[in-house]
């Protein structure tokens, strides 16, 4: 009995010491991010906004997320007297082609967009850069010469995809048993799908119980998500005979759902709703942390919410502000981004506003 209390303390003690390390460094590099956040904005304080018109082009408005996004930019601009010529892509890469080449021809003094996807952006960047007009990347990355853009700001997707890992890993630290996870991926091809796939998998792949047993492309879509889960469960009752409380995928129960944004965790949500099914044994896991999913997790529909910060206007305008006035910005900058479970305190949570 003495061996065992001595070994069960030592387990203990590793898994204190393990959760104290992570957390200091988790607070380490969110006062690494503030101080370079605040020396950007000392910089842009010093730089004048007058007659500075920035081009921005956004892919749509497919989620309170993605409003929330334009709402913010257009609010820091007109605090910064910043003016904003304003493009919607429509989901679509060729009007956002359009978008930019016509901010060229305007001669904007920057240009700003958010790329649906990651290629097939050489030929206009560069086209930008002939006319001597900066580029800044907003919310996604894309795959082409860093030479043609000056910068990129938002979310840092990797880190999402590890924080959502690393609560499945706390979670289930003592089941021995696998894991199966079904996996809700957003818009294909585009940066902050493949970024939170490669993250989570980075993590999850260090306990071979873990097993993703499949992927469904949902493109960040309410509708989509509500499709998936509606067409599992019909599955369910071919398989079972009838609908269950339990999820299944070709009869394989699925232990944990991990969706790649807010609105197909909501749409998937919807779709229990509507077959007043509720999910006993499954943990779901989202990430933005728009208000309704955080709302969901207080009812405990949702077990974890990795938050994906909309709010880039301050940001931006700052890097508009100093990158016109002729002095050099960061190639990358994220923003701070925090995690919500289960396990915090909900008295402590403070309204979204989106």
């Amino acid at each position: 009995m003495n061996k065992m209390y001595k070994k069960s303390f030592a387990v203990f003690t590793a898994a204190v010491l393990a959760a104290f390390l992570l957390i200091f460094l988790l607070v380490c590099c969110k006062k690494n991010q503030d101080k370079k956040n605040a020396e950007l904005q000392k910089i842009a304080e010093d730089s004048g906004s007058e007659n500075i018109i920035l081009g921005f082009s956004q892919i749509g408005s497919e989620s309170a997320w993605r409003t929330r996004n334009t709402e913010s930019i257009f609010e820091a601009a007109a605090r910064q007297n910043i003016q904003i010529l304003f493009d919607d892509a429509q989901q679509k890469q060729e009007n956002q082609l359009k978008a930019i080449r016509s901010f060229i021809i305007y001669q904007v003094d920057a240009i700003a967009f958010v790329p649906i996807v990651e290629d097939g952006w050489d030929n206009v960047l560069q086209e930008a850069k002939d006319a001597d007009i900066p580029v800044i990347l907003v919310d996604r990355k894309i795959n082409a010469d860093p030479s043609l853009y000056s910068a990129f700001l938002g979310e840092n997707s990797l880190e999402e995809g590890r924080n959502a890992a690393r609560f499945l890993l706390q979670k289930f630290k003592y089941k021995k048993e696998d894991i199966t996870i079904f996996e809700m991926s957003g818009t294909e091809n585009s940066s902050v799908v493949k970024e939170r796939a490669s993250g989570f998998r980075e993590i999850i792949n260090k306990e071979p119980k873990f097993k993703i047993i499949h992927t469904e492309n949902g493109d960040f879509l309410r509708s989509r998500g509500k499709e998936i889960c509606d067409i599992l469960l019909a599955n369910n009752v071919r398989e079972n005979g009838n609908t269950t409380n339990t999820l299944f995928f070709h009869g394989q129960k699925i232990d944990v759902v991990f969706s790649h944004n807010d609105s197909m965790t909501l749409g998937f949500l919807d779709s229990l709703d509507a077959h007043k099914i509720r999910i006993r044994d499954t943990v779901f896991i989202s990430i933005d942390a728009e208000q309704k999913s955080i709302d969901a997790l207080t009812k405990g529909k949702l077990n974890c919410v990795v938050e994906c910060n909309p709010n880039l206007g301050p940001a931006l305008m700052d890097l508009v502000k100093i990158i016109t006035s002729g002095n050099s910005i960061p190639k990358t900058t994220y923003v701070t981004e925090r995690v919500f479970t289960e396990n915090d305190d909900f008295s402590k949570y403070e309204p979204r506003g989106y």
